[in-house]
């Protein structure tokens, strides 16, 4: 039921933002006002168990990327930069700005887990290590990758050309690891 709750929570947000109620959540639902605090006594129990659930499942899965060990390491690199929880439809910039402003305490989770990517850090310094990866300043790669995989969370850009969050993040990782210059001898001085 949790889970069902969750997902009309996040129905709600869309088609209303943040400015819902309980009533209107236990009305969508088709249950009482009492069911639904059985289960979350408040909207901001339920934003946190939203909030929760999908930093969980990024950890998760960022986590099994890590421990790979057939995974070449920009591969792995690849992997963690496009880890995609359940919940992404509700981390988009308008979503975003109506939690800042009636949710501060859960915003400032979301922003400082939107701009903490300690694993990717982490592999980043390895290639550099390893030579993989060119010797270059890891806070201006970081900012770099964090910048362009946050702007996925303009949604309105994505959907207006038709491109998925998943194709745009695979986009941007070939984008900043490769290039966007055709490797030509025609090219090369």
């Amino acid at each position: 039921m949790k889970a069902r709750i969750m997902k009309a929570f996040l129905e709600e947000v869309h088609e209303k933002s943040m400015k819902f109620t309980m009533d209107d959540l236990a009305k969508r639902l088709g249950i009482s006002k009492r069911t639904l605090y059985e289960h979350f006594s408040s909207k901001t129990e339920i934003l946190d168990a939203i909030i929760d659930s999908t930093l969980q499942e990024f950890d998760e899965k960022t986590d099994i990327i890590m421990k790979d060990d057939e995974l070449h390491l920009v591969d792995k690199i690849k992997k963690v930069i496009t880890v995609i929880p359940k919940y992404n439809d509700f981390y988009n910039w308008q979503i975003l700005d109506q939690m800042r402003k009636t949710h501060p305490e859960q915003w400032e989770r979301v922003h400082t887990a939107l701009h903490e990517w300690d694993e990717l850090r982490e592999l980043i310094e390895q290639g550099i290590h390893e030579g993989i990866i060119a010797d270059q300043n890891v806070e201006l790669l970081m900012k770099l990758i964090i910048d362009a995989t946050n702007s996925t969370l303009d949604r309105k850009f994505f959907y207006e050309n038709r491109i998925t969050v998943t194709e745009a993040l695979d986009s941007i990782v070939d984008i900043l690891l490769f290039g966007f210059i055709k490797k030509s001898d025609d090219l090369i001085n």
